[in-house]
C-alpha cells in the first residue's frame, strides 16, 4: 500500500513539475529527470534546459542540500541557459540578466548562484532614491566545472572549465580553467591534476 501511495505521489509531483515548467515557458527535453518539487518563477525571461539534466529538489534526493527545493527565478528579459548532462541539487539560481551553465557541470546541494546584488549598495541610492542602481553582471559556469555544496557564486563571475569550487565557498571573482578554489572569499588552492 505504501509503495503504491509513493508511486502516486511521485507521479503527481512529476505532473506538477511539467505544468510549472510549461507555464513558466521553460524549454526542456523529455529526458529531464526531476526528483522532488521544483520552484520556477519566470517573469518574462528565456529559460533553456539541455538534454539529460538531473535536478534533485528534495531532502531524500540529496540530503546535503539542507532540505531545500531547487528554485529558478528569472526577471523580465533575463537569459538562463543550462547545458546538457548537468546535475543540480537543491540549489537556488536567481537570474536578473544572464546566467549560463555549460554542459557536464555539477552543482552541489544548497548552492546559490546570483547575477545581481538585489539592492543598491549606497544608503542614499537604496533608501532615498528608489533603489534604482542595482549592480547586475552575467555569470558563466564553464564546461565540466563542479560547484561544491553550499557555495555562493556572485555576479560577474566566470568559473572556468573543469574547475572545482570547494564546499561552502563564496566566489566573488572569476576562476581560471582547471583550478581548485575555496573559502570566503574563494581563493586559489591548487591546479586540478
Amino acid at each position: 500500500m505504501i509503495s503504491m501511495l509513493k508511486k502516486i505521489y511521485n507521479y503527481v509531483i512529476w505532473k506538477l513539475n511539467l505544468y510549472h515548467l510549461n507555464k513558466n515557458r521553460v524549454s526542456f527535453h523529455k529526458d529531464i529527470k526531476i526528483l522532488g518539487k521544483l520552484t520556477v518563477l519566470n517573469r518574462g525571461g528565456c529559460f533553456l534546459l539541455g538534454r539529460n539534466v538531473i535536478i534533485n529538489s528534495r531532502y531524500s534526493a540529496n540530503p546535503v542540500g539542507n532540505g531545500r527545493q531547487t528554485g529558478f527565478f528569472l526577471k523580465p528579459k533575463a537569459s538562463l541557459t543550462i547545458g546538457d548532462n548537468v546535475g543540480i541539487s537543491n540549489a537556488t539560481i536567481y537570474c536578473w540578466k544572464s546566467i549560463t551553465i555549460e554542459s557536464d557541470v555539477l552543482i552541489g546541494g544548497g548552492v546559490q548562484i546570483y547575477d545581481s546584488d538585489f539592492h543598491s549598495l549606497g544608503y542614499e541610492d537604496r533608501v532615498l532614491n528608489g533603489d534604482k542602481k542595482i549592480a547586475v553582471s552575467p555569470v558563466k559556469i564553464e564546461q565540466g566545472a563542479f560547484i561544491g555544496m553550499n557555495s555562493i557564486v556572485l555576479k560577474g563571475v566566470t568559473v572556468g572549465a573543469r574547475s572545482i569550487i570547494g564546499a561552502g565557498s563564496v566566489v566573488t571573482k572569476s576562476v581560471p580553467a582547471g583550478e581548485i578554489w575555496g573559502g570566503n572569499p574563494a581563493k586559489f588552492i591548487k591546479k586540478v591534476f
